[in-house]
């Protein structure tokens, strides 16, 4: 069990050392800073933190206002841990999901935070009735306008949601993606997450590469996740590589020539992607007895 520790401070001159003495008391060998304001959910740090958590792990904060603003956010961090076996600590607040107590206490905080949304729907909705009886119509009429600057913001706010919501699902599907890729292809991946981590449609190859690819960019994954997944050619052409590897240097042996099939990222004819010298041997002579060496050799 390894206790990690998260710290935020809301600017870049405010300072986290009261924070990072008391997560290195607590005995946190591992802490995360961040300066970003609470309201904001696209938090780079918070999200290595998270990831770098792991079965019977604790992520540790100094206060609960440190890791969330929102009940529902609190609750999706914790859900999100909750979903690889790990659990939640406040110092100050009497949460600590690894004792019943701590559970008990985040029971409370979820019907709060139902409620906290029953509450808001009900004013939004009471809203737009009052709006609707004086004849006012929704909509920005900058963005009716097309006016550029309005246009920016408002793809600026999606652009924050989107790092956002990614944020928050990532804990239960990058797992499982890192153990698919990059030997599979993005649509077989995407077919096998379904909804994982996104409930509201299921994953398409499309949407899980710009996903992952922002995660790359971001520091937030491992380069290695988006390159080329190995093709898999019909068994006849694998005959046809292996015999132009064969007649345009006939003295590779045959490990040479299984290494030239894995550098181009060939997979072997049962889908695996290390080649076996006595694979090769065997696909060589059956290029020999369909006549493609002579051919390959004579080119």
């Amino acid at each position: 069990m390894a206790l990690i520790g998260y710290a935020r401070v809301s600017t870049e001159d405010q300072a986290t050392f009261s924070q990072l003495d008391e997560l290195k008391a607590a005995g946190c060998g591992v802490i995360f800073e961040e300066k970003a304001s609470g309201a904001s959910r696209a938090r780079p740090e918070l999200a290595k933190a998270v990831a770098r958590v792991q079965r019977g792990d604790i992520l540790v904060v100094a206060r609960i206002d440190r890791l969330a603003r929102s009940l529902s956010h609190l609750l999706e961090v914790i859900e999100g841990l909750e979903a690889v076996g790990a659990h939640f600590k406040s110092l100050r607040d009497p949460i600590d999901t690894s004792t019943p107590q701590g559970k008990f206490a985040l029971q409370v905080l979820g019907a709060a935070a139902e409620l906290e949304r029953a509450l808001i729907r009900e004013r939004t909705k009471a809203g737009l009735r009052a709006a609707k009886a004086r004849g006012r119509v929704g909509g920005n009429p900058a963005l009716k306008r097309r006016d550029p600057e309005a246009i920016a913001q408002l793809s600026a706010i999606r652009e924050r949601q989107y790092m956002a919501d990614l944020l928050a699902g990532m804990a239960a599907w990058l797992p499982k993606l890192r153990a698919l890729r990059p030997a599979n292809s993005w649509g077989k991946v995407a077919k096998s997450l379904g909804r994982l981590g996104s409930p509201d449609q299921p994953w398409t190859a499309d949407r899980l590469s710009r996903a992952v690819r922002r995660l790359v960019a971001e520091g937030l994954a491992e380069p290695a996740l988006i390159e080329p997944a190995p093709r898999k050619p019909p068994k006849d052409d694998i005959l046809l590589v292996i015999a132009g590897i064969k007649g345009a240097d006939p003295d590779l042996s045959l490990r040479s020539i299984a290494a030239r099939l894995e550098d181009l990222r060939i997979r072997t004819p049962r889908g695996g992607t290390t080649w076996s010298a006595s694979s090769v041997k065997n696909l060589l002579d059956r290029a020999k007895e369909q006549g493609l060496m002579r051919e390959a050799e004579t080119t």
